[in-house]
């Protein structure tokens, strides 16, 4: 199970990126708001009983100062993935928080808003003991090479005076 926990209901729409691609791999997820400046009992708690809940991998998503993805991380042995959110400073402040830990703390990082790439990444972790779910995580990729084929054969319908044709060995 993945756990997808958010700094403020503010960052739900980077929350529901990565909550709809774990719904789509068929990997069971939790969603919390929790804030370790506002909450910060709550937060230790969640961390530290975490795995004995059955969860694999924790997304946290912070913006601003974005401390919650290196709290949980210090509480917790299970890989955390932090998703800076994008609030203020365009979410560069959340980035440069979260990818700066102390030694021994990792929190693996994602771009500004991307919680997709936080599920995928947090399925590739399942996957490796998980061979069904790594043979998903497959076939999604495979249907990202299909979508730019036929974006790139779509194109082929744009007429301009000044365009040409270009034959790609394959």
């Amino acid at each position: 199970m993945v756990s997808i926990i958010m700094g403020s209901t503010s960052d739900l729409p980077v929350a529901r990126k990565a909550a709809d691609f774990l719904e789509n791999m068929g990997i069971d997820f939790e969603l919390h708001a929790l804030s370790a400046h506002r909450t910060p009992e709550a937060v230790a708690l969640y961390a530290a009983t975490a795995a004995g809940r059955g969860v694999k991998v924790i997304i946290a998503i912070a913006g601003m100062a974005a401390a919650l993805p290196g709290v949980i991380a210090a509480a917790t042995p299970l890989p955390v993935i932090g998703v800076p959110a994008p609030s203020t400073l365009d979410g560069v402040d959340a980035l440069l928080s979260i990818v700066q830990m102390p030694p021994a703390i990792p929190v693996a990082t994602v771009g500004i808003g991307a919680g997709l790439n936080a599920a995928v990444l947090a399925a590739r972790i399942l996957a490796i003991s998980d061979n069904a779910l790594a043979e998903k995580l497959a076939q999604y990729t495979a249907s990202l090479a299909l979508k730019v084929e036929k974006a790139d054969a779509d194109l082929a319908d744009v007429a301009r005076e000044y365009k040409h044709a270009v034959i790609a060995e394959k």
